[in-house]
């Protein structure tokens, strides 16, 4: 944990010194822990800002400590930075990626249950309903949809209402990929536009075909695609552990922050320090 805490502080000042990102002198509590108090909350307690700064300032990591309403000013204000952190990790992910192999899939996050719908108070719209069919259940909330490596390793992610497709939101990736990558997914990314451009930018979209498809999958490719289908399960479920069983935020965007922070610290646990 302390190893992995430094690392975390290490990674993010570098990023701001990087992006030439001003640091006012007078701030009693630099940018960079900041971002760390909160990407430690998400590491290890579960989202709770609160117990990731008194842990850090017990300890000595931060000598000097905001109040809660700065922090999270401080926080909002910066979130942008936390994206970015994110982006260079994936670069560094697909650097890794020798075999040019990624998995795209979707994870619902829910806001609450569905029965609780009505007392809902950060989304009031019939757009955040959606269904998940693996647990056959309606849930209300977000999506969030990942691109990952062969190895778990997340190299794009955004947000979308809990009712958009999977297929819908194909369009939203950016594929910043290199050439020759191929990026394997179930039955819901069928769309063969979409396969159409990535095809002509040398990037192969191979998503599990429906019975009544007009392009068909030789054999081999279909076997690819049981294999890897079950890895990219694994990276939603690892995703999935790190999240509470509910996400205290007040607004939406800080609902949307925090899920931006798990998707850093997803990145982190997948990084490796060594």
């Amino acid at each position: 944990m302390d190893t992995q805490i430094v690392a975390v502080y290490c990674l993010c000042d570098d990023l701001l010194q990087a992006l030439h990102h001003p640091t006012d002198p007078q701030f009693r509590m630099s940018d960079s822990e900041v971002m760390t108090t909160a990407i430690v909350a998400m590491l290890y307690f579960g989202g709770s800002f609160e117990q990731a700064r008194d842990h850090l300032h017990a300890y000595g990591y931060v000598p000097q400590r905001l109040s809660r309403s700065r922090f999270n000013r401080r926080l909002h204000r910066i979130g942008h930075l936390t994206l970015a952190l994110f982006a260079t990790l994936a670069e560094v992910f697909k650097q890794w990626n020798d075999e040019s192999i990624y998995l795209i899939d979707s994870v619902p996050i829910a806001v609450c249950d569905n029965y609780r719908i009505r007392h809902a108070r950060l989304y009031q719209d019939e757009a955040y309903r959606g269904y998940q069919a693996s647990k056959k259940r309606y849930f209300y909330g977000l999506k969030v949809h990942l691109l990952v490596t062969s190895a778990q390793e997340p190299v794009e992610f955004f947000l979308t209402p809990g009712s958009e497709s999977d297929t819908a939101a194909l369009e939203g990736f950016a594929f910043d990929l290199p050439v020759g990558a191929q990026i394997f997914g179930d039955k819901a990314y069928n769309h063969y536009l979409v396969e159409d451009v990535l095809h002509e930018c040398g990037i192969e979209l191979l998503p599990i075909r429906k019975r009544n498809s007009k392009r068909p999958l030789p054999p081999w490719l279909r076997y690819l695609q049981a294999y890897y289908r079950k890895r990219v399960e694994t990276a939603g479920s690892l995703l999935e552990r790190l999240l509470p069983k509910s996400i205290h935020a007040v607004t939406p965007a800080g609902f949307e922050l925090k899920l931006c922070l798990f998707m850093v610290a997803l990145s982190l646990n997948c990084f490796r320090f060594q």
